[in-house]
């Protein structure tokens, strides 16, 4: 078992009035990592399901450098209609996330919650919110 001591959360860095399936989020990365599969563990759509794409076992194809010890999760989105940088989880997938990350810190309590824009090295928008919110509401759980 792998040891997880990070979740990051992604954008798929797509307009918010153009669909990005499961299907053209695999076609993607797979050309763009020779056919090694979907980089993140888990792809929410719009319509807020949770679409697990990689096994947890398995390291992802997320963050450079942060793979061997985090789970990646992605949702559709990040970029309003005109292609800027904008927050465009639906209700349904803010509620998806937050169940997921629920879900992840019962599995990795100690896991911390990060914006892949957060990590080190990193000079993207991505995931085009702040994560800090995420962060908080597990701290308010803890006391």
């Amino acid at each position: 078992m792998r040891h997880i001591d990070l979740i990051v959360i992604h954008c798929s860095a797509t307009r918010c009035n153009q669909s990005f399936t499961v299907k053209k989020l695999a076609d993607c990365h797979n050309e763009r990592f020779h056919n090694q599969g979907i980089g993140y563990h888990y792809y929410i759509t719009r319509d807020g399901q949770i679409h697990p794409t990689r096994s947890e076992e398995v390291p992802g194809i997320h963050a450079s450098g942060y793979n061997a010890h985090s789970i990646g999760i992605c949702y559709e989105g990040g970029y309003d209609a005109k292609g800027k940088v904008a927050d465009t989880r639906t209700t349904e997938q803010r509620a998806a996330l937050i169940a997921l990350l629920r879900s992840l810190k019962e599995d990795y309590p100690e896991a911390d919650i990060r914006g892949h824009r957060e990590l080190k090295g990193v000079h993207k928008d991505c995931p085009c919110f702040d994560c800090q919110e995420y962060r908080d509401y597990f701290a308010k759980l803890q006391k």
